[in-house]
């Protein structure tokens, strides 16, 4: 059916094929030091306005130097731990019929956005990202509807509707 002309009926059955299933390729481990950075420096702001408040305090309350303390514990584990939780769970995968993803740290999205929906593909190179030798990618699909989430439904039903294609409103 493929051969006779048919591109739209084509495209149409390379997508009711597509699985939703994990990217094969781990993000470059650059990630993680560029992740770290970025947590790292907000970190670095908020840590030094708290501490400037905690030396300008005269009396020095305990309660300040506790919440001092939990301040840079949060920040150490945040910058130390989530972006190395983070490569684990990223993930990417180009095949000749679909791109698939896997991302999130705490909330975790795989998508598969088959290459006949592909309109364009930007990067995305900051100067930390030049410096690292890494870029940020984005493909922007052809979904006139935009993401859909539904919460609340099985994790089976919503693999299997995503992917055939189908948007999570239409009955099937």
């Amino acid at each position: 059916m493929c051969g006779d002309g048919a591109e739209t009926a084509c495209q149409s059955e390379a997508v009711d094929t597509l699985q939703l299933r994990p990217p094969r390729h781990q993000v470059s481990r650059r990630a993680i030091t560029w992740w770290s950075l970025l947590t790292g420096l907000g970190w670095f702001v908020l840590l030094a306005v708290a501490t400037l408040g905690w030396v300008l305090w005269s009396q020095r309350p305990g309660a300040i130097t506790v919440g001092l303390v939990v301040l840079f514990v949060l920040a150490v584990g945040s910058t130390v731990v989530v972006p190395r939780w983070r490569f684990r769970i990223h993930r990417w995968e180009t095949t000749a019929d679909a791109v698939y993803t896997a991302s999130g740290w705490l909330t975790q999205e795989w998508r598969v956005a088959p290459m006949s929906r592909i309109q364009t593909v930007d990067t995305q190179r900051g100067p930390l990202q030049r410096a690292l030798g890494i870029s940020s990618v984005t493909i922007t699909t052809a979904s006139a509807a935009g993401a859909h989430r539904r919460p609340g439904r099985g994790r089976g039903r919503r693999a299997r509707r995503a992917a055939h294609g189908g948007h999570p409103g239409q009955p099937r």
